[in-house]
């Protein structure tokens, strides 16, 4: 930052934010005695924050909001007795903050110190002097007790105390409290209390993985996001989902697996239209799924993954035009995979694992352009791979933007943005991927009685992973065809001699790389002919032979049976002919010209030289060459 700047004892705003500034805040920011407006935010530097700030009684903003400031806040902050908006999150500040820092800042109503590794020590009856708007708290230590000083803040818009440290019950104040606050997010605590009572009333109501028991709450009208999962609620699903209400249902995200409710999915679903993210995965749901989840119109993701449903996949789906993202893996569902599906060109995400689907994988899942997690293992899936399996162009190039409107794995609610997860196994090994799953790509078909040699086409599905979003990969990360009925040779010079014997095993017909077990030459070196390729290929030759001659006939023929149209074509011909010779030509002209302009100025340059420099000059030069010289 220029020392100048803090000259400008008249400054009132200074806006710097996300101007790549390094180095220290200096102390002599204090001179701008004027300031009420300061944002530096989003730039890297470091250093505490000087006490100097205190200094600055006109502030009303201070913004240094994601830099690599350290050490702890100035205790003379809590002299500002005119901010409004103090934002020192996403630093590497640590320390602890006490009544103290808050003594004077009784206008504040925009508080962040999130993504710190402050603690935040006040005592159980502590009374602010301010009344805030927004907390912003995540990951900033407020626990372990339940914040009780959080009562006295009735303007609260926005409470967010994410990995706050939290292990308490809640107190039977904060329901009525929180009903006044549009977006809450308790994620990541361990708060308890029976929800089985509880009526809730904010927008945004976000409490995942916490220790919550009982029935799931009830809900107003207003609620659009309601995430609970990972809890340890139980009870009938359809309690839920067949509550009374007043006034239109306008809930949009339902998110609670891993919770322990149980029964089946009643027709009240159908009250719940505007449902577009709808997660029900890992509990102890059963039966069928009903046909009238198709109502659902504006679905866009679905999880039902680890219950127990049966039956096959309800043909209404269809109906469901936005559906981007079916997640039905662990379950018991049978059948055969719906041709269908392969109407959803929006899909990105098709579940199916650990089922006992059967039948052939039908082509028309080739049409999903947008596919780009096709997860078919542990079934009783038989045939070939489809060899179309190339024109997912999802998997074939690097991932583009995706229109909002079809995108299922996230979505925007008032102040935040909704993101889809998903348990993927990779290797053996189950992982989550959020915020990254738009660039994952897998194709997994192990464990099914596949049969058919392994296509060579499969291995053109080149795009990008980039799971830290430094390093470009080939596509086809993770391979795993193990135990199927594959026969034949392993195809050549592609990516499938990058993986690991083990991703083949299970299939005793196949040979070639990287298996230890060699084709004989008695073996077919294209197994593929067998299925008619190479008669196809025939036909291929015959088709572009065909096609040339017809092509150069046509052309050629009507020039020699088209007088009129030969003369055209020779005198076009003769056009462009002209147009070169002459373009060259100017062009020559041009270098000669311009290349004696220089030669007459090196020359004139010489003479001028000779004019400046005396003769004792030109005997010193002439002496120096000779030494040179010798």
């Amino acid at each position: 930052m220029p020392s100048w700047l803090f000259n400008l004892s008249s400054l009132r705003a200074l806006d710097l934010d996300d101007n790549s500034l390094q180095g220290q805040i200096p102390t002599t920011i204090s001179n701008l005695q004027n300031l009420s407006y300061l944002n530096l935010s989003f730039n890297m530097l470091d250093g505490s924050i000087p006490s100097s700030l205190g200094n600055l009684s006109s502030l009303s903003c201070l913004n240094l909001y994601s830099n690599k400031l350290n050490g702890t806040v100035p205790r003379n902050l809590g002299l500002l007795s005119n901010l409004v908006l103090l934002y020192i999150g996403n630093n590497s500040i640590e320390g602890t903050v006490s009544e103290v820092h808050f003594a004077k800042l009784s206008k504040l109503k925009y508080l962040d110190m999130s993504l710190t590794s402050v603690v935040f020590n006040v005592s159980h009856n502590w009374i602010p002097p301010f009344q805030l708007e927004y907390l912003i708290m995540h990951v900033c230590k407020m626990g372990p007790r339940f914040p009780l000083w959080l009562q006295t803040q009735r303007s609260l818009q926005m409470l967010e105390l994410y990995e706050a440290g939290i292990v308490d019950t809640a107190p039977k104040w904060f329901w009525k409290w929180a009903s006044h606050i549009r977006y809450i997010n308790l994620d990541h605590n361990q708060i308890s209390g029976d929800l089985s009572q509880v009526l809730l009333n904010s927008t945004v109501f976000s409490m995942d993985s916490n220790c919550f028991t009982g029935q799931l709450p009830h809900l107003s009208s207003n609620v659009v996001e309601l995430g609970l999962a990972n809890n340890s609620l139980s009870g009938q699903i359809s309690s839920f989902l067949c509550q009374n209400m007043n006034g239109r249902r306008k809930l949009e995200i339902l998110d609670i697996p891993y919770n322990a409710l149980s029964g089946e999915l009643p027709h009240c679903l159908l009250h719940w239209q505007s449902l577009s993210h709808l997660n029900l995965g890992s509990n102890n749901l059963s039966g069928k799924i009903p046909e009238l989840i198709g109502s659902l119109f504006s679905l866009k993701a679905l999880h039902l993954h680890n219950n127990s449903f049966s039956g096959g996949i309800p043909l209404s789906l269809r109906n469901c035009t936005f559906l981007g993202l079916i997640d039905f893996a662990g379950n018991k569902l049978t059948g055969n995979i719906p041709s269908w599906i392969g109407e959803r060109t929006h899909l990105m995400v098709l579940r199916l694992r650990s089922n006992e689907f059967f039948g052939d994988i039908p082509p028309q899942i080739c049409r999903l352009s947008s596919l780009i997690v096709l997860d078919l293992a542990d079934n009783r899936l038989s045939g070939f791979i489809p060899k179309c399996l190339k024109n997912i162009s999802a998997m074939a190039t690097s991932p583009s933007p995706i229109d909002d409107k079809f995108n299922a794995l996230t979505d925007h609610i008032i102040y935040t943005r909704y993101t889809e997860d998903l348990l993927l196994v990779i290797k053996g090994r189950e992982s989550r991927y959020g915020s990254i799953l738009p660039f994952v790509r897998i194709v997994d078909l192990s464990s099914n009685n596949l049969s058919g040699a392994i296509p060579s086409e499969i291995s053109s599905l080149f795009g990008l992973q980039s799971l830290n979003f430094v390093t470009n990969l080939t596509f086809l990360s993770h391979l795993d065809l193990s135990y199927n009925n594959f026969s034949g040779r392993i195809p050549s010079s592609t990516q499938l001699q990058s993986f690991d014997a083990l991703d083949f095993i299970g299939n005793p017909e196949l040979c070639g790389a990287p298996l230890l077990k060699n084709c004989t030459e008695n073996e077919n070196p294209n197994p593929s002919d067998e299925n008619g390729d190479g008669f196809e290929r025939s036909w291929f030759y015959i088709g572009m032979a065909t096609g040339f001659i017809v092509s150069f006939w046509g052309v050629c023929g009507a020039l020699l049976c088209k007088r009129a149209w030969r003369h055209a074509y020779f005198k076009f011909l003769d056009n462009i002919k002209d147009r070169v010779y002459l373009a060259t030509v100017l062009k020559l002209s041009w270098l000669r010209y311009h290349f004696r302009r220089y030669r007459i100025r090196i020359k004139w340059n010489s003479i001028l030289t000779g004019l400046r420099c005396p003769r004792s000059c030109k005997q010193e030069r002439m002496e120096e060459r000779g030494s040179g010289e010798s």
